[in-house]
C-alpha cells in the first residue's frame, strides 16, 4: 500500500476484532502508519455496520464509521476451509494478530497462538476478552456489563440516584488503549530478540486499574467508595456548580488555586474561614463550602465565571454539549474535526482525529472507513476469486 509514512510504517497487523476495544486498538495503530487488515464476515461484517442511527448520507453506522479509518477490509469467511487458508496467509505476512473473540474461537478455527506461533515465531498476537480466558470466559464481554460488576456504576451518579453508567463505552476504549500499549511493549520485545508473544487484556481488568484513586481506596485502606455525583472524594471544591444559566465546573487542586477563587468570587475572607483554609478541612465542610459557592456563583452565567475565575488562575469552564467541545478544541489549536478523501474520488469523510501528535513522524488520516471486503481482490490476488 503507497501511504505517506508514518512511525509505525511497515508494520502490518491482521485485525480479527469487531466492535470497539480491538478496532479502536488498530486504528490508533493505523494512524501511526501501520498496514491494517480488517477480516470481516461476508454479508454483515463488523456488527457495528448495523448499529444505527445514527447514519451517514449513505446508511453507514456512524458508529463503524468512528474506529475503523485508515484500514483495509477483507471479507473472509472462517468456517471455510477457504476461508481459513486466507487467514494463515494474511497472519504468515503480518507482524501482529488482534482477535477479540470469545476465548476458544480461535483456537477452534485453527487460528489459535499455539497453532500460529510455530510457523511464526515472531508473531505478535493480542487477545482482547471480557473477563478472560480462565473461568469467566463464557461471560458475554458487554461494556454496560463491566461498567456494571467492575464497580464503575457504582461510583457514578448522584448518592440518592440509581447507578449510572458513562455516557461512552469507556471501559472498551481503556482496554483498547491497554491493547495498543501491549502491543508495542511486544513489539519492542520482538525487534531485540526475534521472539513473538501473547498480548492479552481483559475488560474486567483494565476497569479496575482505570478506577486509579477509587481501587487505590479500597486496595490500601478498605474504603469501599460510594457515588456522590460530579464531586470529589479527596478534593473540594471539585465538581460542578450551578450559575445563573447552566452548570460551572470547578477544580481546585491545591490551596493557592482556592485562595485565588475566593478573592476572585469578591470573598477573599473564605480562604482564612478555618472550616477552609486548607483542602482536607474543605472536604470535612463540603457541604457549607458549597452552599457558599453556589450563592455567589449563582448571580452569574457560566461564560461570565469561566472568564473571571479563569484570568485570576482558577481551573473553572462550563459544561459544554458535544458541539460546543469541538468548537472549544479548534479555538485552542487542538486535534477535533479532519476531512478524510474518499477512495477513487468517492465520498469525503469527517472523521475525529488521531489524538496523538508526533513531532517528526505524525499521524495521519488517509482513508476512510472500508465498504465490507472492498480490499479483498488487492489483499489477495487472484486467490480471492
Amino acid at each position: 500500500m503507497d501511504l505517506e509514512r508514518g512511525a509505525l510504517t511497515g508494520l502490518r497487523i491482521a485485525d480479527f476484532s469487531r466492535v470497539l476495544a480491538g478496532p479502536y486498538a488498530t486504528m490508533l495503530l493505523a494512524d501511526l502508519g501501520a498496514d491494517v487488515v480488517k477480516v470481516e464476515r461476508p454479508g454483515t461484517g463488523d456488527e457495528t455496520r448495523h448499529w444505527r442511527p445514527p447514519a451517514d448520507e449513505h446508511g453507514t453506522s456512524t458508529y463503524f464509521l468512528g474506529v475503523n479509518r485508515n484500514k483495509r477490509s477483507v471479507a473472509l469467511d472462517l468456517s471455510d476451509e477457504s476461508g481459513r487458508e486466507h487467514a494463515l496467509a494474511l497472519v504468515a505476512e503480518s507482524d501482529v494478530l488482534v482477535e477479540n473473540f470469545r476465548p476458544g474461537t480461535m483456537e477452534r478455527l485453527g487460528l489459535g497462538y499455539d497453532d500460529l506461533k510455530a510457523r511464526h515465531p515472531g508473531l505478535v498476537y493480542c487477545s482482547i476478552s471480557g473477563f478472560g480466558a480462565g473461568a469467566g470466559a463464557a461471560i458475554p464481554g458487554y461494556d454496560l456489563l463491566v461498567q456494571a460488576v467492575g464497580g464503575l456504576m457504582s461510583v457514578t451518579g448522584e448518592p440518592e440516584g440509581e447507578p449510572t453508567k458513562a455516557g461512552v463505552a469507556l471501559v472498551d476504549v481503556i482496554t483498547g488503549l491497554h491493547a495498543t500499549l501491549g502491543i508495542m511493549a511486544a513489539l519492542r520485545h520482538r525487534d531485540a530478540t526475534g521472539e513473538g508473544q501473547r498480548v492479552e487484556v481483559n475488560l474486567l481488568s483494565s476497569l479496575l486499574s482505570a478506577m486509579v484513586n477509587q481501587a487505590s481506596a479500597y486496595a490500601v485502606a478498605g474504603v469501599v467508595p460510594g457515588r456522590m455525583g460530579n464531586a470529589h472524594p479527596s478534593i473540594a471544591p471539585y465538581e460542578t456548580f450551578p450559575t445563573a444559566d447552566r452548570p460551572l465546573a470547578l477544580a481546585v487542586g491545591n490551596d493557592g488555586q482556592f485562595a485565588a477563587l475566593a478573592g476572585a468570587l469578591g470573598h477573599p475572607g473564605l480562604a482564612d474561614d478555618p472550616r477552609f483554609r486548607t483542602n482536607p478541612e474543605r472536604v470535612a465542610h463540603r457541604a457549607e463550602l458549597r452552599r457558599a459557592l453556589a450563592e455567589r456563583l449563582g448571580t452569574a452565567g457560566a461564560d461570565h465565571w469561566t472568564g473571571v475565575l479563569s484570568a485570576a488562575g482558577v481551573p473553572a469552564g462550563p459544561v459544554n454539549s458535544l458541539d460546543e467541545a469541538f468548537d472549544f478544541a479548534e479555538r485552542l489549536g487542538l486535534p477535533g474535526i479532519v476531512t478524510v478523501p474518499g477512495t477513487d474520488g468517492g465520498t469525503e469523510s469527517r472523521q475525529v482525529a488521531c489524538p496523538i501528535t508526533l513531532s517528526a513522524s505524525p499521524a495521519h488520516h488517509l482513508l476512510p472507513p472500508p465498504a465490507l471486503g472492498e480490499h479483498t481482490a488487492e489483499v489477495f490476488g487472484d486467490s480471492a476469486d
